[in-house]
């Protein structure tokens, strides 16, 4: 069996912009991730199964549910992936909120490679648990 270093990651992203969503799956794949989206929260969770070796990059800003209220259904039905939430209206709240849950906050519009850097970083963590 391949350890979950040798697996090519998976980056789940969800935001209920199409554009966005097109964006970031053009962009991290040619960083040499697979790219899963989802359109809203309810689709995410519908999900039957998840990857066991990725990173969720999930918007705040969704219909029916915020970002961090999806993670904390994805983590009260036992999913571990590392997230990172994205937003363009950070306020100082939300961030309160994220950094007591450990989540990184990652302002849109990207710069450079901050959101690739976030996800390459959350990925070694997952890899050294």
């Amino acid at each position: 069996m391949e350890s979950a270093s040798l697996e090519k990651p998976t980056v789940i992203v969800v935001d209920d912009d199409p554009a966005v969503r097109r964006s970031l799956k053009f962009s991290l794949e040619l960083e040499g991730f697979s790219v899963s989206t989802y359109a809203d929260a309810a689709e995410l969770l519908n999900e039957a199964a998840l990857p066991s070796f990725g990173c969720l990059v999930i918007d705040y800003n969704l219909p029916a549910l915020n970002g961090l209220e999806v993670l904390q259904q994805l983590r009260n039905g036992q999913v571990r992936l590392p997230a990172i939430m994205i937003t363009s209206y950070p306020s100082k709240t939300l961030r309160e909120s994220a950094a007591a849950a450990g989540i990184p906050i990652v302002e849109k519009p990207f710069f450079n490679h901050t959101l690739s850097d976030s996800i390459r970083a959350a990925l070694e963590r997952q890899d050294r648990r």
